[in-house]
């Protein structure tokens, strides 16, 4: 455990950003999931955006964010 002051407040922060980190990675996993079930065009818009708003807070990486709605347009178009 943390004795100073600043390693305390770091910590706190720390697990404030793990727990938001961590519900926009199952929202974006749950929804490219879904998206590749259902294959209609309103999950996948909603599985876009949710890859897209991962990648602009740095939970995933931008690349593969392109890799993962290029798999979802394969899959719905074939």
């Amino acid at each position: 455990m943390p004795i100073l002051k600043n390693a305390k407040k770091k910590l706190r922060q720390d697990k404030f950003r793990t727990s938001r980190n961590n519900k926009l990675r199952v929202k974006y996993k749950s929804l490219t999931k879904a998206a590749k079930l259902e294959k209609k065009l309103e999950t996948i818009s909603k599985a876009f955006s949710a890859i897209d708003k991962a990648a602009k807070q740095n939970i995933i990486h931008k690349h593969k964010a392109a890799r993962l709605k290029s798999s979802i347009s394969k899959t719905v178009s074939a």
